[in-house]
């Protein structure tokens, strides 16, 4: 996928944007970490943004995330200049500090909602992650607590609906499973 990537020509400016989207637990950021660590090994700056840290909260799947990220990110890179948004802190329920995005040659996008629609005509790649729901809510819960559980179900019935409306897995370029096996 690195190749197919880099060989791509850059939609958001002078950046090639990479969404890797599913539900929950399903392995996305340990996906968007990897690909952006062989990125690297190849000599592209990669960077990778997580949608956990944009999200306003349990209820953040849609609202403002999108143009927050629009504006403060995607179209600063698009330019060409350098991006910053402020990172939701969960434990405190508010935003906290702000992060600088420098201009890497890619980014890759990870999170609930990083392919919607709206991304397609800037993303080079749309990748879709999936797990068996039980799975996904284990890890979500042995990362988070017991104690998420309600929150949990709740984010897990909203982003189902999400994607019905984006059809994101239908969309998707390439699509791989928790246990790494790809399809397109």
């Amino acid at each position: 996928m690195a190749a197919r990537v880099l060989s791509a020509r850059p939609r958001l400016g002078p950046v090639r944007l990479v969404c890797v989207d599913g539900p929950a637990g399903s392995g996305k950021s340990t996906f968007a970490r990897a690909l952006a660590e062989v990125l690297r090994s190849q000599g592209a700056p990669a960077a990778v943004i997580g949608l956990d840290d944009l999200y306003e909260g349990w209820s953040g799947l849609s609202g403002s995330l999108w143009p927050r990220l629009r504006a403060q990110v995607l179209e600063p890179l698009r330019r060409g200049r350098p991006g910053r948004f402020q990172r939701y802190d969960w434990a405190a329920e508010g935003f906290a500090e702000w992060v600088d995005v420098p201009v890497p040659a890619v980014l890759v996008l990870e999170g609930c909602g990083s392919a919607r629609r709206a991304a397609d005509p800037d993303a080079v790649l749309r990748v879709w992650v999936e797990a068996p729901a039980g799975l996904r809510l284990s890890r979500g819960l042995e990362r988070d607590g017991v104690g998420m559980r309600d929150h949990w179900v709740q984010w897990m019935a909203d982003e189902a609906e999400h994607f019905a409306q984006e059809r994101t897995r239908e969309r998707a370029d390439v699509r791989l499973d928790a246990y790494g096996k790809m399809s397109t």
